[in-house]
């Protein structure tokens, strides 16, 4: 656990430090950037765990859901994206046997099932590279996960996946960590999820 926490808190280094496009997180090694039809799923902690997970062309309409409908702007597409996350986590979880990954870290738990930050970040982004490859997101960008607290501000460090909308320009925090498997992730403006000094987030 203590050599598990020491990488987590050098990608948190790097992540703050280096601003990059969503492929370079992977390239930076985190995990394996997703293909067509396959996504690999980071767990155990810091993406020690790589698992590869292939969907079947009707999976990835089943994940996709409403987004196939093509939505009105970024609000709705953010909506159809937190139920895209849902069923994604939903179908993984029960293929690998991480469907029981809880909320926030599990200190002192068996952690082969259970996922940080920066699984999360890693898996959500790979799901959003995988929507956006389909032609799925037409209101949003797939950003690399952004980052925040490093302890010496007296914030727990942090990752989270990022999209930016396309009309407006904002950026926007697709943060899976703070709740359970397959229930919404948190989703609010980068800047907001940037300021907040809380450690798990309860909306």
């Amino acid at each position: 656990m203590i050599r598990a926490m020491q990488k987590f808190l050098i990608l948190i280094a790097v992540t703050l430090a280096t601003a990059a496009h969503a492929e370079d997180w992977f390239s930076r090694g985190h995990g394996r950037a997703p293909t067509q039809d396959q996504i690999f799923v980071c767990h155990g902690y810091t993406c020690r765990i790589v698992t590869p997970v292939r969907f079947s062309a009707a999976e990835i309409a089943k994940i996709a859901g409403s987004l196939a409908n093509g939505a009105s702007d970024g609000a709705t597409e953010r909506g159809a994206i937190s139920k895209a996350v849902q069923v994604f986590e939903t179908i993984v979880g029960a293929r690998i046997g991480t469907g029981h990954d809880l909320p926030g870290m599990q200190f002192g738990q068996g952690t082969d099932d259970q996922m940080d930050c920066i699984d999360e970040a890693t898996n959500t982004t790979g799901l959003l590279l995988l929507l956006e490859a389909h032609g799925y997101l037409k209101h949003h960008s797939v950003e690399a996960p952004a980052a925040r607290g490093f302890f010496i501000d007296l914030r727990y460090p942090h990752a989270t996946a990022v999209v930016t909308d396309k009309d407006s320009g904002e950026r926007w925090a697709i943060d899976s960590w703070p709740r359970a498997n397959a229930l919404p992730p948190v989703i609010m403006p980068l800047s907001d999820w940037k300021r907040s000094r809380v450690g798990r987030l309860d909306s």
